[in-house]
């Protein structure tokens, strides 16, 4: 009787019979910029993960580069901070000078900018507050100001992450009445309220200062919510449908992989890493297979784009020959 072991006796065999292939153009890498000059500050419950001002840059990129990732992901730490986050739209803004700084000195690397508010308003969430909560009509407004200074910076993708209801609509409205049909969206599109998010945090300096964010962003609980807010976003003309965090939702992953005929996005965020590291520090977890089979299980759910902070790590695991 033939048995199912046989295709698993040997490494050869194994590797010709599996199903799920990990690659290095998967990822996106995430990037904390902060204005300033002489930054490079490690978070420390992200070990590894560093806020680089643009003149300490350099180093990181040249990796990101050497290692074969296509793409990073932007999110800006300011100086100043106010109740609407107007930096967000200054055209000499952290985020429009890193736009133009990487995509004139790197120009392989796609470059996607984080649309929200909360790094840089003076309270933490994500857009205009009225009566302590966010206003969507008036944070829909600041949105279109943003993702344009951001498209005349010259970024290939925008991603808005703060859960405003119609945002995919007023931002493809706002990029294709300026001349920016070429720039897709991808939409956060199924965001829980999640806290897997500490972390981040930390490295963003975007914890709010009152309340928690249950108004806006998804229960956890919901499942066929979050087809429904996938489909919205498909009906306002997302490129890219996204779910975060990954690893709590792989069956969101997958709902939306067996719904939608559009690239499915996965966000590997912060508590999920700096778990890993933590158990891997101890010694009570392989850190390097665990992050291995972690990543792969994103994409055997369905994923075909994962943002992650491990990029860099299982891009080495995926290439070998490149030097550490």
């Amino acid at each position: 009787m033939k048995g199912l072991r046989e295709n698993r006796k040997t490494e050869e065999i194994r590797t010709q019979f599996r199903e799920t292939h990990l690659s290095v153009s998967d990822f996106i890498y995430p990037l904390f910029i902060e204005e300033g000059n002489n930054i490079k500050k490690e978070i420390a419950s992200m070990p590894g993960i560093f806020r680089y001002s643009l003149d300490q840059i350099n180093d990181e990129l040249n990796e990101v580069v050497a290692l074969g990732i296509k793409s990073v992901i932007l999110f800006g730490i300011p100086l100043h901070k106010d109740a609407e986050g107007s930096e967000s739209w200054n055209e000499n803004g952290i985020i429009q000078q890193a736009i133009r700084y990487i995509k004139k000195n790197y120009p392989t690397l796609q470059v996607t900018a984080d649309v929200c508010f909360c790094e840089y308003t003076n309270h933490g969430h994500c857009g205009v507050l009225c009566n302590h909560d966010v206003d969507n009509e008036l944070t829909l407004k600041n949105l279109r100001k943003q993702v344009l200074a951001q498209a005349k910076a010259g970024v290939d993708m925008v991603a808005p992450s703060g859960m405003m209801d119609f945002a995919v609509r007023e931002i493809r409205d706002e990029l294709d009445k300026n001349g920016f049909h070429h720039i897709p969206i991808m939409g956060y599109s199924v965001k829980y309220a999640s806290a897997y998010y500490g972390p981040f945090r930390d490295a963003a300096d975007s914890t709010p200062t009152f309340g928690d964010r249950r108004t806006y962003q998804m229960d956890s609980a919901n499942r066929n919510e979050a087809i429904k807010e996938a489909q919205a976003d498909v009906d306002e003309g997302a490129a890219i449908l996204m779910v975060k965090p990954a690893l709590s939702y792989l069956d969101i992953i997958r709902d939306l992989k067996n719904n939608f005929n559009l690239p499915i996005a996965a966000y590997n965020v912060s508590g999920e890493y700096a778990m890993i590291k933590a158990a891997g520090k101890n010694g009570w977890i392989d850190e390097t297979k665990v992050m291995m089979e972690t990543l792969l299980s994103i994409k055997r759910a369905g994923a075909d784009i994962i943002i992650t902070y491990f990029a860099k790590e299982a891009a080495r695991v995926l290439t070998p020959s490149i030097p550490s």
